[in-house]
Parts: structure tokens; sequence; C-alpha cells
């Protein structure tokens, strides 16, 4: 069976369409064929042919009946000049060559095929075929056993890659990626080709285009909504491919209402941008951006009213005496409380007796069941030492919404499509939410996730979120942001540091096929303090040669580091130069943020910065092993993540002689 995209063809085709869709569908799969679907270019051909060889065939569908062969012969008898059969068909044909610059002959073809009428009918009502013109056929190419009457249409000689490039971009302009929406570097071959854009592959372009269609009005889903779950490695496009459905979903159903959602506030930011560049649309009324929490806020309940979340500080002001009362002569340390309290917060309610029975896979230490009703009745006191104050804790903000839902569901608004980037760091209570935000029986739930990192890569699954992943899901192996060496550093790391993970766990990368690039660089500072000013110096250097200032972009793993290293840069290269992605939106200004807010972002040049205190806390004697063990699982997925940011360039500073994880690193990789 041919390739096709998309695999399912879109409702309300013209029967004619319909049927000649069916006939490709069923080619073998040496073809890959295209169905045009960008709405906003309706005056194309319908479909793209190329065979594995790359003999190339644009194809359109003519609705001409019976009838109009035969007002077509006597038109030609009376010397009329009126339209005769297939000419505007033709005339289609030849404006879309013309556009694209190549010429119809032996390595480009056209056709126009008539499914109602027959061939010799169809050849009869055509006086000749010129030079250069498209070929003519009949109904009986539809017929599933005409293998060979497509083969003998293609043109003898393949269609130079160079020119399968041009063609694809004019007739599916929905997958062209400006260069300025990615930090992906072309190649040298791609640029002798004179390749400026980028498209996306056949992989990334057939999850843009799976199941686009909602069912009629007065038709419902079989189940509650339908899902697409995309996992993909870092750099693999999920991003763009959200971003790409949304634009055809958005042009396809103008009357439904979006919804996007993802975790940190620089990539909602950051997506809403690229999609604006994408449109040229400031604003898209139906469409909602937000990250979860926000959202959250925005939808506030009426009851209890909204007071901002306790601070760090004012949390574990409350949390010590309550863990000291229930936990302080267990084994259970205070962050493991935290921990734990965190975790069955993100959990849809459960009573203690759920509690003694929950899968806690993926933890990093045990429980038994006495620890467990200790740690549950410390968890009852936290919260009833919140309420008695009139307080909140970040981790109460969804199950507010929870319990709102359940009683009043009427009460948030209802969408017909959520898309979800970075779904690997949503909690089971947040899915369970947006589940319920769906319109019942005919709407639709996408999720594009790394299971390398968050909630996935400790070990729970899409099941344990509640959603069925067998037979919804793609994985894409191949990531196109970064290089060989560093995604190597990256891989590496992720496995030396956590020997025991799963393979099933891992979606390891492909790197056959990644381009080579400049070893990952770790610069020894004298002191922790001079982290900030070192790096801005680097900064500056970098500006200072001509590289854009949206080209950089710094992590600080430092609960404080990111101001104070935006305050630092903006010492030196003027106030603006610098600033805090989680407050402005993407611009021509250096981009700063925590470790913790850098997950899908991307830039060509990536610092990261303070990691000596996430290898120290790892190796303090006041741990437990499974403590030490889950910080190191924790801290390990926060550096793939990191490290993965990174187009071409990436830079550590450490304070001292240097790190031995990361020279060791980087001497495997220089072998």
């Amino acid at each position: 069976m041919a390739r096709i995209l998309p695999e399912t063809p879109p409702q309300n085709l013209p029967g004619e369409v319909l049927r000649t869709f069916k006939a490709l569908k069923s080619l073998p799969d040496t073809f890959i064929i295209w169905h045009h679907l960008a709405p906003w270019e309706p005056e194309s051909p319908d479909f793209l042919i190329i065979n594995h060889e790359g003999r190339t065939l644009l194809l359109k569908v003519s609705r001409a009946s019976k009838s109009e062969t035969s007002t077509a012969a006597q038109m030609l008898l009376l010397g009329k000049q009126e339209t005769p059969l297939g000419e505007a068909e033709e005339r289609l044909l030849n404006r879309f060559t013309e556009k694209v610059g190549i010429a119809v002959g032996n390595t480009f073809e056209t056709l126009c095929i008539f499914p109602n009428i027959s061939g010799g009918k169809v050849q009869s009502s055509r006086l000749k075929r010129e030079a250069g013109q498209p070929q003519w056929v009949g109904r009986e190419l539809l017929k599933a056993e005409e293998e060979e009457a497509w083969e003998a249409l293609l043109p003898e000689k393949p269609l130079p890659r160079a020119e399968i490039e041009k063609v694809r971009r004019a007739f599916s302009p929905e997958i062209i990626v400006p260069k300025s929406m990615t930090v992906r570097e072309k190649s040298a071959a791609e640029r002798k080709l004179g390749l400026d854009d980028y498209l996306l592959d056949y992989d990334q372009e057939q999850a843009v285009k799976a199941e686009l269609e909602l069912p009629p009005e007065g038709q419902r889903l079989s189940t509650d909504f339908r899902l697409n779950i995309i996992n993909g490695v870092a750099g693999s496009g999920k991003t763009l491919i959200l971003l790409y459905r949304l634009r055809l979903l958005a042009h396809q159903y103008q009357d439904k209402n979006f919804l996007i959602l993802t975790h940190n506030r620089p990539l909602i930011r950051d997506m809403e941008s690229r999609f604006a560049r994408l449109t040229g649309k400031d604003e898209t009324p139906n469409i909602e951006w937000d990250t979860f929490q926000g959202w959250c806020y925005r939808h506030w309940v009426p009851e209890p009213a909204w007071v901002a979340p306790l601070s760090m500080q004012a949390r574990e002001y409350d949390l010590n005496p309550i863990w000291k009362k229930h936990l302080a002569d267990t084994t259970i340390s205070a962050e493991m409380f935290k921990d734990e309290l965190d975790w069955l917060k993100d959990q849809p309610p459960v009573s203690e007796k759920d509690y003694l029975a929950i899968n806690r896979r993926g933890r990093g230490f045990g429980l038994n069941e006495d620890i467990r009703k200790r740690v549950f009745a410390a968890v009852v006191a936290y919260q009833k030492r919140l309420k008695a104050k009139g307080a909140l804790d970040w981790g109460d903000v969804p199950r507010v919404a929870w319990r709102y839902l359940q009683d009043h569901p009427e009460y948030f608004p209802k969408y017909d499509f959520i898309l979800v980037d970075e779904a690997q760091f949503f909690a089971p209570l947040w899915f369970e939410i947006i589940k319920q935000l769906l319109r019942s029986g005919n709407s639709h739930l996408f999720v594009v996730a790394d299971p390398t990192q968050g909630f996935l890569g400790r070990g729970a699954s899409w099941r344990s979120l509640g959603l069925e992943a067998r037979g919804r899901s793609q994985h894409l192996k191949r990531s196109y942001r970064t290089t060989r060496q560093i995604m190597e550093f990256a891989t590496l790391l992720y496995r030396q540091r956590l020997p025991n993970e799963r393979d099933d766990d891992i979606l390891a990368p492909d790197m056959l096929r990644m381009p080579d690039g400049i070893l990952p660089q770790v610069t020894s500072v004298p002191a922790a303090q001079d982290e900030n000013e070192i790096v801005a110096k680097e900064i500056e250097h970098f500006v200072r040669q001509g590289y854009p200032k949206r080209d950089l972009l710094a992590l600080h793993a430092a609960p404080s580091g990111a101001d104070q290293l935006v305050e630092a840069i903006n010492g030196r290269l003027g106030n603006g130069a610098a600033l805090n992605a989680k407050e402005t939106y993407p611009g021509d200004y250096i981009r700063v943020t925590s470790l913790n807010a850098g997950a899908g972002l991307e830039s060509a040049i990536v610092f990261v910065l303070g990691l000596r205190d996430l290898f120290e806390k790892e190796q303090s004697l006041r741990l437990s092993d499974e403590e030490r063990e889950g910080l190191i699982q924790n801290n390990t997925r926060k550096l793939y993540m990191a490290i993965t940011r990174a187009g071409q360039r990436l830079v550590f500073t450490y304070p001292g002689a240097g790190n031995s994880v990361l020279d060791e690193l980087l001497a495997k990789i220089k072998k």
C-alpha cells in the first residue's frame, strides 16, 4: 500500500477526488503520494505522486460528467470558442508548473483524470496533446489492477532532489518551515542547492496531518474524544508539529474553540509568537494560549477566593513543623515528605485506603504500609493548617479546579480541540481536568512529549495518566535541532547517571543522520560568584562578533541566578539586551531563565550555569540512598533537557578545576 499524506481523506471530498484517493492509496509502497490540503490555496492540483526513483507526477481530478463529452464534441465540430472539456484543469496545472519553474517533459509530468468518463470518450474530446500539456486519462485508471498503467504515466527520468523540493514547497505550503522558526543549520549540500527554508520530513508531516477531521454535526465519536500522541526525542520538531497542525485545524474549523497548553511561561509565549509569525495574525480569537496553572487562575472558581500561592520560603515554614510532628523519627526526611506531598497533589484526590494501595513506581524511594499511613496523616495535617490560614500552595491550584468541576461542570468553558506541548510534565490530575474540558463525543486531544523527561521519565505511562496510547501514538527518533556531538553528550550523560533505566523508558535518538558540530565546552571559573560575570563577558563577545541576541539562551540552575545574570549582561550590553524569558515575549534579546523553565525552548547557543549546587546536593551526607537516587534522577533529566536546547554550541560553566562527570563525558566523545 502506498504511503499517502494524509492517511485518511478529508471529509466532504468530491466523489471523484475520493475515488482517486482510494485508488492511489492501493498502489504499492514504492509510491509516496500527497493530497493537497492547504485551505488558503484552493487553486492547486489534487495530488502529487513520487515513486521510489524520484519520478514525479502532478494530478488534477476533473469532475466533468459524461454529458460534457458530447457537448465538447459538438463544440469541436461547430468550431465554437466555449470552454471545452479539460481546459480549466489544464490551465490550473500549467499555472502551477509555471509557478514552480519546472518544464513538463522527461523528468516531470502532469495528468488530468476524468473519473466519470471512459478513456475513449476522453481522448475523442481532445484534438491532440501539445508538448508540455497534461496527459488525459479516463476512469479505467482507477481500477486497483491498473498499477502498471500508473507507472506508464510517470516521466522517463527522476526529478533531481532540488526540483522535488521546489514541487513539494509549492504543492504543500503548509509544511514549509521558515528559517526563522528553527535553530537547525543548513548543510553545505542544501546551501548549494539554494534551499533556504526547511520542510517537515515525512514522519513529521504524517504527525501533522493524521486524523484532522471531526465527525460531521450530528455524529459522535465512539469514545469521548479522539486522541493523538506524539512521542519524540529532543529536537524532533514536536512543537513545530503542534503549531503546524493547529494552523490546518484553525483554517478548517474556524467556528471551533481551541486551547493550547504547556507547563511554563517562556514556552507558551514562544509558541504563541511563532504561531503569529506562521499565520501572519497577531491574534486568533478562538485560540487560547496558556500554561495549565495559568488557565486555572484565569478560570478561578467563586469559592474559595483567589489568594496567591505560598512562596517556597513560606511553604517551608508550614511544612517543617508538620514533618517534625509526624515523620521526624522515621527514615522519611523533610525533603522526601515534601516530594511525596507534591506527588500526591498531582494525583486525582485519593483516600487513605487508596493511598495504601497506589502504585508508586518511579518515585525513587519505597514506603511500607505503616509509613504510608503516617505520611498520609501528615498530608492531612498540612492541608488543615493551610485551610485554617486561608492559604494555598501551587499544588492546590488544580485541585480547587478539579473539585469545582465535579459539581459545576457548566462553569468551565468547553473546547473542541486541546493541544498540549511538553505533556511529559503534566500531572495525572491535570489530564483528568483536561479530559473534562473537551466537548463530549466530538472533540480532539493532541499531545506531544519527550518520554525521557518529566512524569514519563520517572516510570509513569500514558495509561497511568488516563490516556490509552495503544494505536494512537507515533514515535519520532530523529533530532533536527542539535549536532551529533551535543546529542551524544546528552545521551551518554543520561545513560551513565541512570544505568538502571529500562530500555522501554527511553526513546533513543537516531544518531546516524545528525550533522557534526563543535564539542560541548566546560569553562572553569574561579568561584560560583564569578559565573554570572564570566558568562556575561562570553555573551558580550558573541554579540560583538555579530551573533543575533535571539540566538543566545542562558539556563541557570540557582533559584535567583537568572535575574542576577540578566543584570550582569545588561551591565555590559545595555538595558534590555537580556530579559527573563518568563516575563516577556520572544524578541531580539538574550533569553535568560531558570533551568526548570527551559523545557521546550531552543537556541543556537546555550549556556548552562549553577550546576555545582545540583551535584553537591547529590553527595550530601544527610541524604538516604533512596533520596540520593531520586535526586540524581531528577537532576539528570533536567540536565538532559538543558543540553538538548542547544542547536550548534553548548557551554557549561563550573567553579574550580571542573567537574569529573562532564569532563569524563567530553573525553569519551573526543575518542
